[in-house]
């Protein structure tokens, strides 16, 4: 929650809260749950991605993760969603589920909310792995929270290769992932200078690196000072939640009671 707090979410506008404190929605992931097909929630890239990564980890919540993100958007009629690039899917799902009951029951109950980007275009953030996304499950991310030493020492063990073999060549995942990053945090004339270098074949990606992770802290510092400050209030954190889940669970509450009619609950 304080990072949330720290990169600017006003909780007056937008209530925090913690998921586990709205019981109603996994009441809604439940019907969901009961109207997806096997094949389709197999199909979500996500998923495909997670079996390959821990194949002796597959299990129901994994599979039915697209359900309970659709329970979280569609409990509250959300119109737009701030997603990532990697989300994408996942919001597809959610505009499937919301069709699939209006059309089951027969009602326009369940809006098809929309993929929303604070860019032109959706944002995946890569991991320093040199594939995929990062993220805490993945083990190859950058936290916001973490300091200037810590940020250094995970970009440099970032995956890189022995450098292009020929001038402009494409470049692979792992170098790819690292320019993703440059173009995050970094100027302009910083990205074109380490671009024109790997096009000549004279880049030095421990420069990169070492750019990249100064660039990095520079973007975060003022995050992570905030985050300082909130998380050394609990007080302030416990209000926030309390309250976030109080609106929460008022608007849940109502929708569930709405669902509950349309699908022919006895009260």
């Amino acid at each position: 929650m304080s990072e949330y707090l720290a990169c600017g979410i006003d909780p007056e506008k937008a209530p925090i809260y913690i998921q586990s404190d709205v019981k109603e929605v996994l009441e809604l992931y439940l019907y969901f749950n009961m109207n997806a097909y096997l094949g389709e929630l197999e199909r979500v890239t996500s998923f495909k991605d997670k079996v390959r990564a821990q194949p002796d980890n597959v299990n129901a919540g994994l599979l039915t993760y697209p359900c309970l993100m659709a329970a979280d958007i569609l409990m509250h009629k959300a119109d737009k969603v701030p997603v990532g690039k990697d989300q994408e899917q996942n919001m597809e799902m959610a505009r499937l589920f919301a069709r699939r009951f209006n059309r089951i029951y027969n009602v326009e109950y369940f809006k098809e909310p929309e993929s929303y980007h604070f860019n032109k275009h959706a944002v995946k953030v890569p991991g320093l792995n040199g594939t995929g996304k990062m993220g805490k499950s993945e083990g190859n991310a950058i936290y916001l929270c973490d300091d200037e030493a810590t940020i250094k020492k995970k970009v440099m063990r970032a995956v890189t290769d022995s450098g292009p073999e020929r001038m402009n060549q494409e470049k692979p995942e792992p170098i790819a992932n690292l320019f993703t990053l440059l173009e995050l945090v970094s100027t302009q004339e910083t990205y074109d200078f380490f671009n024109d270098a790997y096009n000549n074949m004279t880049v030095r990606y421990g420069d990169l690196k070492k750019q990249l992770a100064a660039d990095i802290n520079a973007f975060c510092a003022p995050i992570r000072e905030k985050i300082q400050e909130y998380q050394s209030n609990e007080k302030l954190l416990d209000e926030i939640a309390a309250a976030g889940a109080e609106k929460a669970r008022a608007r849940a509450a109502q929708t569930i009671k709405e669902v509950r009619e349309i699908i022919g609950f006895r009260a």
